[in-house]
């Protein structure tokens, strides 16, 4: 594997397609949008784009609606209280169009067109959707226009959503075919141990197996007005690793941060991709929706499924939790601790007719048409990142 400051300098150099997600910590201030920063921002990717060996394709992914609109609101009197599902739906439609109106005149004044588009995880789980969403984008590429993403919080419920952008971004690297997945954080990049009072952990240049982290004792909490922090861009980082695609996490708010690591500055955070990546059908699989159930596994089939590769069986499933369909994604847990997920073969109430029975008994309660495993080792994530 090549050194990773040589994968760094290559990837920067040679990307052709860029996801560039920006959190609300960096876009807004006290009074909302700071226009400033988009101007900069834009100004920064265009010469990205246009600088290198070739053309880039530039995808962004901004977050911000919810802030902008809770900040207009503000200026007209109302105080927004956006706790509640209902009330950030309304501050997301209040505040989505000064959003994309800022990105609008910022790209501009470097002569680029933008494209708004907003998403649901609907858009991610039916397959026709998730194609008419790849063909537009290649569209929108092949105008030379940089589209503006966002989820589509005005319209989506609680189990539709991405629960924040990096989510979403992580998604879009592998259905656009990005090589670079860029975020931008109000933090110098991932700290090594969440910050205390009086004490600047150092930041971490590069992490190299980001599967290997306990993110629970690195990651403090979530920002004031955001939904993220640096666990689910950890959590993004990681799932674009398992596709073979690096993450660089920069602190967005710092003078021309962007052209600085183009020009190869050391700044920020390289998140190494894994050297064997997942194959695409298995990231949708995991990744498109949220688990609806858990099955609770002892330990001869934990055993079974890390070390020997093996499919889940009925007989070393102990518990059923939730209620699930037949195709539906399910958790795979042991001893409390999450191993990965896949799609069931039964339905939640079938799998509590079966678990811990041997493959003839089974059949005797089930019939001779049924299948063997509960969930396939072909339709199983391990180490999934949710």
């Amino acid at each position: 594997m090549l050194d990773w400051t040589m994968e760094r300098s290559r990837t920067l150099a040679e990307a052709k397609c860029l996801v560039v997600k920006i959190g609300s910590a960096v876009l807004t201030g006290s009074n909302g949008l700071k226009t400033e920063v988009l101007d900069s921002l834009a100004e920064q990717l265009a010469r990205v784009t246009r600088t290198g060996n070739h053309p880039r394709k530039l995808l962004v992914v901004s977050s911000a609606a919810v802030a902008a609109g809770r900040a207009a609101l503000g200026a007209h009197g109302v105080v927004a209280d956006t706790t509640g599902l209902a009330a950030r739906q309304g501050a997301a439609a209040v505040g989505q169009g000064r959003l994309m109106r800022c990105w609008d005149d910022a790209f501009h004044k470097q002569d680029m067109l933008t494209a708004q588009v907003l998403l649901t995880q609907d858009d991610f789980r039916v397959q026709q959707r998730l194609l008419n969403a790849r063909n537009t984008f290649t569209e929108i590429f092949s105008w030379g226009a940089v589209p503006i993403v966002n989820e589509n919080d005005t319209v989506s419920t609680e189990g539709l959503k991405f629960g924040d952008n990096d989510a979403l971004a992580s998604l879009l690297v592998t259905l656009v075919g990005a090589d670079l997945l860029i975020n931008l954080t109000s933090s110098p990049g991932v700290f090594s141990e969440p910050p205390r009072e009086g004490v600047t952990p150092k930041v971490l240049s590069c992490i190299e197996d980001v599967a290997s982290l306990n993110l629970d004792t690195m990651c403090g909490g979530k920002t004031n007005v955001g939904t993220g922090g640096m666990y689910s861009k950890l959590l993004s980082a990681r799932r674009a690793a398992q596709r073979g695609i690096p993450t660089l996490i920069l602190p967005g708010r710092e003078e021309n941060i962007l052209l600085r690591a183009f020009g190869g500055e050391n700044v920020g955070t390289w998140v190494c991709p894994q050297a064997r990546a997942i194959p695409s059908r298995k990231f949708w699989m995991a990744y498109k929706a949220a688990p609806v159930g858990r099955l609770v596994i002892d330990d001869g089939a934990a055993e079974a499924l890390q070390k020997r590769g093996k499919s889940l069986l009925p007989g070393g499933i102990l518990e059923v939790e939730g209620s699930f369909d037949k195709g539906d994604l399910v958790r795979i847990v042991h001893q409390g601790r999450s191993l990965g997920v896949g799609v069931s073969n039964y339905t939640s109430e079938d799998i509590v007719r079966i678990k811990g029975l041997k493959r003839f008994e089974v059949a005797a309660i089930l019939g001779n048409a049924h299948y063997p495993e509960v969930v396939h080792r072909d339709n199983m994530l391990l180490d999934a990142a949710i």
